[in-house]
């Protein structure tokens, strides 16, 4: 198993570009991340996607990630804010607010002041804003309001294939505009 400095050493060589190195990163991490979510969500499914919620949120994050600060506890953080967010949304779906400790409302966003949390949301809206109106649709009931497909075609008026492709279409958009990779 893989200690501190080895982590933080595999972030420092990711934020310098070393694919190879941010791959045994996230390895490493991964234990650590599905027991992070399974301590908050009970569902395994939920929790399994909370952890790949927190990795998209790492890969966002990795270049403001400081060094200087102690990286397990980062990314616990960036764990829990993701499973609390998949709980508070699971809640809405089913017409009620998921209670939440106040260990995790305390949390500050993960690697980044809120400077950047700032200017990480405009550029989100302003990818959002320049997706075509069906995609728009698509990506706000089947990924932001995370309803079922069946809810959310019948709230679109398109059908499940064209609501399907749509997301598909927005989220690729979505990521080649914001520099995520696939």
């Amino acid at each position: 198993m893989a200690g501190e400095g080895e982590w933080e050493a595999w972030m420092v060589a990711a934020q310098a570009g070393d694919a190879r190195a941010y791959d045994a990163l996230l390895r490493a991490a991964l234990p650590l991340l599905r027991g992070v979510a399974r301590r908050r969500i009970r569902d395994a499914a939920e929790a399994e996607d909370a952890v790949q919620d927190a990795l998209l949120t790492i890969h966002r994050l990795r270049h403001a990630y400081d060094p200087a600060r102690p990286i397990r506890p980062w990314l616990v953080a960036i764990c829990e804010r993701r499973a609390i967010d998949r709980l508070r949304r699971s809640g809405r779906r089913q017409g009620r607010e998921t209670p939440i400790d106040d260990f995790g409302e305390t949390l500050a966003a993960p690697g980044a002041n809120q400077g950047e949390a700032k200017v990480a949301a405009a550029e989100l809206r302003a990818a959002v804003a320049e997706l075509p109106q069906a995609q728009r649709t698509a990506l706000g009931l089947a990924k932001l309001e995370d309803l079922p497909l069946a809810e959310a075609s019948a709230r679109s008026g398109m059908s499940v294939g064209a609501l399907k492709v749509a997301t598909h279409r927005a989220v690729k958009a979505l990521r080649r505009r914001l520099g995520v990779e696939d």
